[in-house]
């Protein structure tokens, strides 16, 4: 019986451009670069240094520890978020043009979109997360690594990066016998994952629809089927993951690919 939380046979970073064996490949198609153009834009921080208010964000990770994003995390305003598409993403950032603020010599910290940073349409000023504001909440941790405490809000230069993970992709599974929710995580690459298709064992691919976050869905009945898996990232990279989850899998339990991108 295949281990039900991971398949760690292969445990290793690794990109999924040379990854053609074990049941995983890369599917050829067009690609772009993520843009990595330096940006201006604002920083704040939520909760403490424990954490704890940045987990169960909106794009659905849940506990940060537990999946490998840890504190190194922010939530994104709606000018980023892209409606949850964003989840995923990766982002290099820099404190600058506040020299009481920024701490000297910090250099740049390195984050993972997990989470949204809501409008506040009441407010008349420190309306930061607003549109068309590009904002990032990051958790106090990583806000103190380039700031102090006390700046509460400072000027960045930020851009996208890739990400880069251990190990593989990784499925949460949820839902009923007629629903099928599927959490894909520890995304490396663009890390922000655009498109995601599933099929059972004796079937054909199906095309899953983004239900919130990186939470994606489908009506297909697939229980006591071996799944399958084709994920593709905002740069338009796809990496097909071949029987993933064994036939015997169960809801609530999580799965690891053997390839990343």
């Amino acid at each position: 019986m295949a281990n039900p939380s991971n398949n760690l046979l292969l445990c290793l970073p690794f990109l999924a451009i040379f990854v053609q064996a074990m049941g995983s490949r890369l599917v050829p198609l067009g690609y772009q670069s993520i843009d990595t153009t330096w940006y201006d834009g604002r920083a704040t921080f939520y909760g403490d240094m424990s954490g704890a208010e940045t987990m169960q964000g909106a794009c659905g990770y849940g506990n940060l520890f537990e999946q490998g994003y840890g504190l190194r995390t922010a939530a994104l305003s709606t000018a980023l978020f892209n409606n949850g598409a964003a989840c995923g993403a990766c982002f290099e950032i820099r404190c600058v043009d506040a020299p009481q603020s920024c701490i000297p010599r910090a250099g740049s910290i390195k984050i993972t979109a997990t989470n949204f940073c809501p409008p506040n349409y009441t407010k008349t000023h420190d309306i930061w997360c607003n549109p068309p504001q590009r904002h990032f909440d990051l958790s106090q941790y990583m806000f103190t690594r380039i700031a102090r405490y006390r700046a509460g809000v400072i000027p960045v230069s930020y851009r996208r990066i890739p990400c880069w993970k251990r190990c593989g992709v990784k499925f949460k599974l949820a839902g009923n016998p007629y629903w099928l929710l599927v959490l894909v995580f520890n995304v490396g690459g663009a890390g922000d994952v655009a498109d995601v298709k599933i099929r059972g064992s004796g079937g054909e691919w199906v095309q899953m629809r983004r239900n919130w976050g990186q939470n994606w869905a489908t009506g297909e009945r697939l229980v006591g089927r071996s799944l399958s898996f084709r994920v593709t990232t905002s740069d338009s990279k796809t990496i097909q993951l071949d029987g993933v989850v064994p036939g015997d899998w169960r809801f609530g339990q999580t799965f690891e690919g053997r390839a990343n991108f």
